[in-house]
């Protein structure tokens, strides 16, 4: 098949899911086109069977804010035209649903069927997308998609609360490819000793540092649980709410234990190093963080919200506790912590758990959706 990919090129999850998928489906012999505004940050090297099409707006001193739905729209129909795609896979409802429903509407005119994927991965849903100035857009770009997937049942719940929507939303979750996880061990103990020389056990967090994710609440935790015992805290990312969350290692006296590791292009190498991640979000619509942790062998304390009790089994793979409960989730990490025989299980329970979400298992369910449009 011949697939155009359009995501958002970012550290974002939605970027992230969709550019495995295109990778995985171009190992596979299916020619892949990344459509978007600048290249992928984990596309990596082009490599055979990948292409990537850069959408430029043009910077009209008429416009206060660039067209780039417009510009995007027109880019799908010079691409899906000249390429001759068979199929556009978008993630994202905002914008990139709406441009390619305009992409399509234009080819038609030209005698070209072009079917259209959507998958919805969480705040263009929950967050954006509850905006009344988007909804009739949102309602009618999703409806007029040939097939809609949502990374989790918690997600596609709250888009039928949310929206007009009519025909039935397909649930494939997000996926985490297992076997390119794997690190050197001796790098990995060298790391490690770089940020816990004296044995102390790490904990860490990753995110875009948003009001919604509650950093304050992973620098509490991490307080009450280095009251009890040695540790460190790794956090990875950046965002509004660093700043709070500096202020309050100040306050708790904790910053000589806590780094501030901003934007890495390989979380992994942090993960690598963990003994317990923390998600106390105020939402997940999935969870690819947890995902990604479990995938590394690292337990996951986390909020029971939105999709993450979908991918973290409670009192298993880690603990769920509800929002804002930080006394229950420091608790809960020094229980995994309190022997090593204990850790030990917690973290090949999380390891077999993330087996289900392998990118073996999930896409398959992309090329059946595929193929059943196609045919």
């Amino acid at each position: 098949m011949k697939i155009g990919i359009v995501c958002y090129p970012t550290f974002g999850g939605s970027g992230v899911v969709a550019t495995e998928l295109g990778k995985a489906l171009a190992k596979r012999g299916n020619e892949v086109h990344f459509i978007t505004y600048a290249q992928p940050v984990r596309l990596g090297s082009l490599s055979q069977h990948i292409f990537y099409h850069e959408v430029r707006v043009s910077d009209y001193p008429l416009f206060d804010y660039a067209p780039y739905e417009l510009v995007l729209a027109s880019k799908l129909v010079d691409v899906v035209k000249h390429e001759k795609l068979d199929i556009l896979h978008v993630h994202y409802a905002i914008p990139h649903a709406s441009a390619a429903i305009t992409a399509k509407d234009i080819l038609a005119t030209q005698g070209i069927h072009i079917p259209v994927v959507a998958t919805l991965h969480g705040t263009d849903i929950t967050l954006v997308g509850k905006d009344p100035a988007f909804e009739p857009v949102i309602s009618y770009s999703i409806n007029r998609c040939d097939a809609v997937t949502a990374v989790s049942h918690s997600l596609r719940t709250d888009t039928y609360k949310h929206f007009a929507i009519n025909e039935g939303i397909i649930v494939v979750p997000n996926f985490v490819c297992i076997e390119k996880l794997s690190e050197n061990s001796k790098e990995i103990d060298a790391l490690r000793k770089t940020y816990a020389p004296n044995g102390e056990k790490i904990l860490s967090h990753t995110s875009n540092f948003r009001r919604v994710k509650r950093i304050e609440d992973v620098v509490k935790i991490f307080a009450q649980v280095r009251s009890k015992m040695p540790c460190k805290l790794l956090l990875v990312g950046d965002g509004p709410d660093r700043y709070k969350a500096e202020n309050l290692c100040r306050e708790l006296k904790v910053c000589t234990d806590v780094v501030f590791l901003g934007k890495l292009k390989n979380p992994t190498e942090v993960l690598h190093i963990s003994d317990v991640f923390l998600l106390p979000s105020e939402t997940e619509s999935f969870g690819l963080a947890a995902l990604e942790a479990m995938a590394l062998k690292v337990p996951v304390v986390a909020t029971n919200t939105g999709g993450i009790p979908e991918v973290v089994e409670d009192g298993v793979s880690g603990f769920l506790s509800n929002v804002g409960d930080v006394a229950k989730m420091a608790k809960d990490t020094l229980h995994i912590l309190s022997d090593e025989a204990t850790l030990q299980k917690f973290k090949l329970q999380a390891l077999k758990k993330a087996g289900a979400f392998n990118i073996e298992a999930i896409l398959p369910q992309y090329i059946e959706i595929y193929k059943s449009l196609l045919n």
